[in-house]
């Protein structure tokens, strides 16, 4: 994992999330590169998977984009606070078969109590499968 521009606390949150969220272990999603408002996830493409059809569910898409869009907004967060995502608008653009699914995920904006992100998603040839935006609640423990 690539981690770049940021500070120590930031690095071992990332690491941490990276470590601890059991649903991105089972889909199987690897965190590549972290940087201020940008991440970048992947995802083996399995049989499990896949929806009847034989391409990937769109459920397990949206997982990949939605994690890649929190590991974005992380350096932008207090320590005491979180996200929740309040909108994901996905268009999906063509199939995913096999190989190797790659989501980029930006910040577009960075409010006082909310967070505007997008993303892309590519098959293993670089070839766009899907789009996103994305709304996320700033949330405080405190």
């Amino acid at each position: 994992m690539k981690l770049s521009g940021l500070t120590d606390a930031q690095q071992r949150r990332i690491e941490r999330a990276s470590e601890t969220v059991p649903f991105a272990k089972l889909i199987g999603l690897e965190l590549k590169a972290v940087e201020p408002g940008r991440a970048v996830l992947t995802m083996e493409i399995r049989e499990e998977l896949k929806q009847n059809h034989g391409v990937v569910h769109g459920g397990a898409i949206a997982s990949l984009i939605d994690s890649a869009m929190a590991f974005a907004i992380i350096p932008y967060l207090d320590e005491d606070e979180g996200t929740t995502t309040v909108d994901l608008t996905i268009h999906y653009l063509r199939p995913l078969l096999g190989g190797l699914a790659t989501a980029t995920a930006q910040v577009v904006r960075v409010g006082r109590r909310v967070v505007v992100v997008s993303a892309e998603v590519v098959d293993e040839a670089g070839s766009l499968a899907a789009t996103a935006t994305s709304a996320y609640l700033r949330l405080s423990s405190s």
